[in-house]
């Protein structure tokens, strides 16, 4: 009977231990192979951390340029707003001026037209008269580091990039968790990986206290 309990708790012993490996070899490859798929990720992010902490050190890139012109009176000479020429406007200004951003702002006044473009890096202004048709174009490019630095805020970047990083973020957070994870199965580091998380915890909070205002 006794030998019967002891080979029962053996054997029970023995599952547990099987079920902890097949956790701990799932885990290290989820977090192998997460960590792989979000490299370009968290290479890219990493890197415009930087620029975008240090965005002052780039402003020089910042190039400004004013065009003026004169559009058809037909697509804005009319009092009624509904028959103002929107997409003859919209396309005109793209056409000239190769503008590929997108439309973010149409506004109509009573004696002008507001027609605003922006992307990442990039921004494009034209104020138009309704009165003769004149207007003045200001576009703003901020260079490379620029774009990137859009790119990592989402600003201006359309729903195709905010879904990227969202799951940039998803990523992020399963390689962290995963990792954290594994780190509680390798006994000898157990103890000492979770006192380095944590001192990096505090040393961040401290850093916050002290120096942020």
């Amino acid at each position: 009977m006794i030998t019967t309990e002891t080979e029962d708790k053996g054997t029970a012993r023995s599952a547990r231990l099987a079920r902890k490996r097949r956790l701990a070899a799932f885990l290290r490859w989820l977090h192998i192979y997460l960590s792989m798929v979000s490299f370009a990720l968290v290479f890219f992010f990493a890197v415009t951390g930087l620029t975008l902490n240090h965005a002052d050190k780039f402003a020089d890139q910042t190039h400004t340029q004013q065009e003026k012109g004169i559009l058809d009176l037909r697509w804005v000479k009319t009092p009624d707003t509904l028959k103002i020429g929107r997409l003859q406007i919209v396309e005109y200004l793209r056409n000239k001026y190769g503008i590929r951003a997108a439309l973010s702002e149409f506004r109509i006044d009573d004696s002008q037209i507001g027609v605003s473009f922006k992307g990442p890096g990039f921004a494009a202004d034209a104020f138009i008269s309704r009165e003769n048709g004149e207007y003045e174009l200001t576009k703003t490019s901020a260079g490379f580091v620029g774009i990137i630095n859009d790119l990592h805020k989402g600003r201006d970047t359309g729903p195709g990039w905010s879904m990227l990083i969202d799951i940039a973020a998803v990523l992020l957070t399963l390689v962290s968790l995963t990792g954290m994870l594994l780190l509680l199965y390798i006994r000898k580091r157990r103890l000492s990986g979770l006192l380095v998380a944590a001192l990096g915890l505090l040393v961040a909070y401290l850093i916050y206290k002290i120096w942020v205002k």
